[in-house]
């Protein structure tokens, strides 16, 4: 099985530091890791719904460094953190960069993620073209 990463710029230092790619190709499949909805200088913004954008903006950028686009997504999973308080503004983030027909969606409730203060972390599997 041969196994190609995806590093866009903005995940170099993670992929030195931290040892993982933003995604890889394998059998036909981009398997994206997740993406957290950080601004450039790592912060997150007051607004969930900004943040929310921010984690699609991420998965877009993966997938652009992979030739792909959304279209491409054929299943993502979303973690989040306060659920329930959340998950309207997710939808409504999420809803601004996917279209039917839809990805199959898993989405989980946790207590938190890697980066402190985050809501979410998106990630998603592909078809390669």
């Amino acid at each position: 099985m041969t196994i190609n990463t995806v590093v866009p710029e903005s995940g170099k230092s993670a992929y030195r530091i931290f040892h993982f790619s933003q995604a890889v190709k394998s059998s036909g499949l981009l398997v994206c890791s997740g993406q957290i909805g950080t601004n450039p200088d790592h912060s997150l913004h007051e607004s969930a719904e900004d943040e929310f954008r921010n984690a699609w903006q991420a998965v877009g950028e993966v997938l652009k460094e992979a030739g792909l686009g959304f279209e491409d997504i054929i299943e993502y999973t979303s973690y989040h953190v306060n659920f329930n308080k959340n998950i309207q503004a997710f939808m409504k983030a999420r809803d601004e960069v996917l279209s039917e027909p839809w990805p199959a969606w898993t989405a989980i409730g946790i207590s938190e993620l890697a980066v402190p203060g985050a809501r979410v972390e998106v990630r998603v599997i592909a078809q390669l073209r």
